[in-house]
């Protein structure tokens, strides 16, 4: 007999426990794969028309990735190498040499890498084709994907699993050379020390998680406010849901054992036991579990959301289809030649939208910050009420307004998430011709007329004013046109944007900020929910392979119980009750600190001001419960068949 064919032997024998290890690590493989071949494929590349992300954010998942399986790979080699702990020294105990025992597990690691590694990459290019059809459905994308196989992204997958594979093969290796004889054979026996309940830290755990979730939570005006603000609640949280597992859920289950009647009910003296037992050995674990749940959830849900809400972000930045500073009757013509030339997107409405720009200042400088004076000496647009009207007209919307002469209303500009009380009392002074207008503002209009540009500050004034400004500096004329089906004009914004002086004349197209938006916030969702299900199929694994160790390791405990009258039910729900408790504290921690925090993120994008998020979190969040609840099934199932079989 060989060392190659005991270790083929041994890993046969070792099936079941090896399973969700080469199913997850296979997983990573596929996902890793597929993310290099979308890198390199031609055909995806050349789909991407506005997007410049494409390659750096595929870098980026792929670097974050390849961290993360190592971690994962590493984290999972030590448990197996526990559980193979008294084998090890069985072989050790009958004379084979260290070396030879170090060898033969050098190759079953070897041997159960290289299969992966294999099916992944095989299994990743058979199913590339399905990933970037995936994508560029995502991405609002027409174009037919072909099957290939990029050796580019073979190359790639190759170096970086062999790698990893090398390193953790060296691991197996030492371990016949990290421990002496008795250790090894005393392994499942070294005993945990039961943690000693501390009600102070237990205080400061609920303290730090409060503080964090408060400062995150706290508005903010300024950079410094915003670093400030998620400095404080990243430590507050980190470090609370570290002293959560540490002391409070042992303080907790101390308490819960004071309660006589509950605590010898069934075997929930057992149950509470065991956890109490084994916590310190998870507090790690399940602190690592909670955080990363929390940043995958995070990341998911603001790339979702971001996805979801595309079509307000373009309303918002480009209300109109087309729109043009006036460079003089030719080029006018052409534009309108153009939009008018294109039957599948006939023009509903055209206007012209005189604009004064003029100097001045704000009561309040959060309303008209000093960066927009130094971008432009002339950061105040301003449209007369009667333009607004007809504005409002065009665009289907109800909002009207009715001025004074030393009346103004503003309208709220994008990334901005000011209300009407910031603007209440205020007032903003016009400069212009060496003359200075102050006026109140009286109202706040929260949809937009103009296409984005910075700096961003326009108000409605009354006719009378406008006439009076009008006359002491000419109006800079926006053209207008609000086509039928806008997101869908490829060829005419493609058209637009090409001409001889489109830049300096501010060409701006709905479908442009719409197409560009749906490639970025797509890249970014396709990236964040492959990457959260690897995350998912890495920690429930680790949670599996934890549990199935101390499976293996109390084996001999819940046969006495059974000895002694217990019966298999009875053992299968203390089984259920304390792998819920290991699933269920982590996964509820990680949901609600990515809740909090998204819903304080969402002020950072404040061009999705009065957009629902509830869709994308319940959708993300559901789609993660399910995925751990499989998971969780999988556990007790596992782990009832070793102890209660």
């Amino acid at each position: 007999m060989t060392l190659f064919s005991t270790a083929l032997k041994n890993m046969k024998g070792n099936f079941r426990n090896y399973f969700i290890y080469f199913i997850s690590m296979m997983f990573s493989v596929v996902i890793y794969h597929t993310f290099v071949s979308l890198q390199y494929s031609p055909d995806v590349q050349a789909s991407i028309a506005l997007s410049k992300n494409l390659e750096m954010t595929f870098r980026m998942a792929s670097g974050i990735l390849i961290l993360f399986v190592a971690i994962f790979i590493w984290y999972s080699n030590s448990f197996f190498t526990r559980k193979r702990k008294k084998e090890v020294a069985l072989y050790s105990l009958l004379g084979v040499r260290k070396r030879t025992i170090g060898q033969m597990l050098f190759y079953e690691n070897l041997i159960i890498s290289a299969i992966v590694l294999a099916v992944g990459i095989l299994v990743g290019t058979l199913l590339s084709k399905m990933f970037a059809m995936l994508l560029l459905k995502l991405l609002g994308s027409t174009v037919e994907i072909g099957f290939s196989i990029s050796t580019n992204a073979f190359l790639n997958t190759m170096v970086v699993f062999v790698i990893i594979i090398l390193i953790t093969s060296i691991q197996s290796y030492r371990l016949i050379y990290r421990f002496k004889l008795i250790e090894l054979f005393q392994a499942d026996k070294q005993a945990e020390v039961i943690p000693k309940p501390s009600l102070p830290f237990a205080i400061l755990a609920a303290v730090l998680l409060a503080t964090g979730y408060w400062f995150i939570s706290l508005p903010f005006k300024t950079e410094d406010d915003l670093m400030r603000n998620y400095g404080v609640a990243f430590v507050g949280i980190t470090f609370g849901t570290y002293l959560l597992f540490r002391s409070l859920t042992v303080y907790l289950l101390r308490l819960s054992q004071k309660n006589k009647a509950r605590y010898y009910r069934g075997l929930n003296v057992v149950g509470t036991s065991q956890l109490l037992f084994r916590m310190r050995g998870n507090v790690s674990t399940l602190t690592l579990i909670a955080l990363l749940s929390a940043f995958t959830l995070l990341a998911t849900n603001i790339a979702f959301s971001q996805y979801y809400t595309n079509t307000e972000h373009a309303d918002q930045h480009s209300p109109f289809s087309y729109m043009h500073i006036s460079q003089g009757k030719a080029f006018d013509q052409q534009v309108k030649e153009i939009v008018l030339a294109d039957e599948a997107h006939p023009i509903r409405a055209e206007l012209d939208i005189p604009v004064i720009k003029s100097g001045g200042h704000t009561s309040s400088s959060e309303l008209l910050p000093e960066r927009y004076a130094e971008e432009d000496d002339k950061p105040i647009k301003m449209i007369s009420a009667s333009t607004y009207q007809a504005i409002a007209q065009a665009l289907d919307r109800n909002t009207s307004v009715e001025l004074a002469d030393d009346q103004a209303a503003a309208i709220l500009p994008m990334y901005n998430d000011n209300e009407w009380s910031d603007y209440e009392k205020e007032q903003v002074t016009i400069e212009l011709a060496e003359q200075s207008w102050q006026l109140s503002f009286s109202q706040l209009i929260e949809e937009r007329v103009l296409s984005w540009t910075f700096p961003d500050f326009v108000i409605v004034i009354s006719d009378g004013l406008y006439s009076e400004l009008a006359e002491r500096t000419a109006p800079i004329v926006y053209k207008a046109y609000k086509a039928a089906d806008e997101m869908t004009a490829v060829e005419t914004s493609e058209q637009l944007m090409a001409l001889t002086g489109a830049e300096q004349a501010l060409m701006s197209s709905y479908y442009n900020v719409y197409k560009k938006g749906l490639e970025d916030t797509g890249i970014g969702t396709f990236v964040a929910v492959f990457l959260g299900l690897v995350f998912l199929a890495a920690t429930g694994s680790v949670l599996y392979f934890k549990q199935l160790t101390e499976a293996h390791s109390d084996k001999d405990r819940y046969e006495v119980l059974r000895k002694i009258g217990v019966t298999r039910k009875e053992i299968r729900s203390t089984i259920s009750k304390q792998s819920l408790f290991i699933f269920g504290l982590p996964l509820i921690l990680g949901v609600t600190h990515s809740v909090i925090v998204v819903n304080a993120m969402s002020k950072l994008f404040s061009n999705l001001v009065n957009v629902d998020f509830t869709v994308p979190v319940l959708f993300s969040t559901g789609l993660y419960v399910m995925i751990y609840l499989i998971y969780y099934v999988l556990t007790v199932n596992s782990f009832n068949k070793i102890v209660n079989s």
